[in-house]
């Protein structure tokens, strides 16, 4: 009977210590393995990563949005007029210049854009911040119509009661259901070289959408 006893207790002290193993086995195996895949990640183009790793617009998937009736014109004109601070203006006006001949869809896409650089780290924190970046040298800011030496007279009121209304929606937190979170568009009639590199995430109206590559330091 004590040699039995003895027997299980060896084969318990041999079994117990053979899970700890396995683990270590398994870290290292894993470790590889990851090791391996941050190393293919690598030599991935940033474009394509950024394409690889997200899903596109909800429009584009045919996935309807709460936000849906805001695009719709109807809609938009039977909404007082809206007013509001320095970040409204800025605003608005960035709508009227770059994008009052668009569809309500086009209007809240670029909004999008310039809502979406306002959250990230690599741009001024304030609409106005966003919207004046670079102003002050002839075309060389972010948005064109701030330093292309030409007055930024508003002339159509109708347009401009339309973009206050969209910035107003903006402003109060509408869902950015339409570019794919882009930081960056442009006109359908031009081809800036950046555009070659920025994963395209949206086509809206004269508009081409793209969101800013970002690579992590692990990569």
């Amino acid at each position: 009977m004590r040699r039995f006893f003895a027997a299980c207790t060896a084969a318990t002290m041999i079994f117990g210590a053979l899970p700890a193993a396995a683990d270590e086995v398994l870290a290292s195996r894993l470790s590889a393995i990851l090791g391996q895949e941050r190393e293919a990640l690598s030599v991935v183009p940033d474009s394509r990563l950024s394409l690889l790793t997200s899903l596109p617009p909800a429009v584009e998937r045919g996935v309807e949005t709460e936000s849906s009736t805001i695009y719709d014109r109807e809609y938009l004109a039977s909404l007082p007029s809206a007013d509001g601070g320095d970040q409204w203006q800025c605003l608005a006006e960035a709508l009227y210049f770059e994008a009052r001949g668009e569809t309500v869809r086009g209007m809240f896409a670029v909004g999008e854009v310039i809502l979406n650089r306002v959250d990230s780290d690599a741009y001024p924190d304030t609409l106005c911040g966003v919207i004046n970046q670079g102003t002050g040298r002839k075309y060389a800011c972010q948005f064109t119509y701030t330093c292309d030496g030409l007055p930024e007279n508003i002339n159509e009121p109708r347009a401009w009661e339309r973009v206050g209304k969209v910035a107003a929606i903006l402003l109060e937190g509408a869902p950015r259901a339409l570019t794919g979170g882009a930081t960056h568009y442009h006109t359908k009639a031009v081809s800036p070289s950046w555009a070659k590199r920025f994963p395209r995430t949206a086509s809206i109206g004269s508009h081409y959408f793209y969101r800013q590559p970002v690579r992590t330091a692990s990569m």
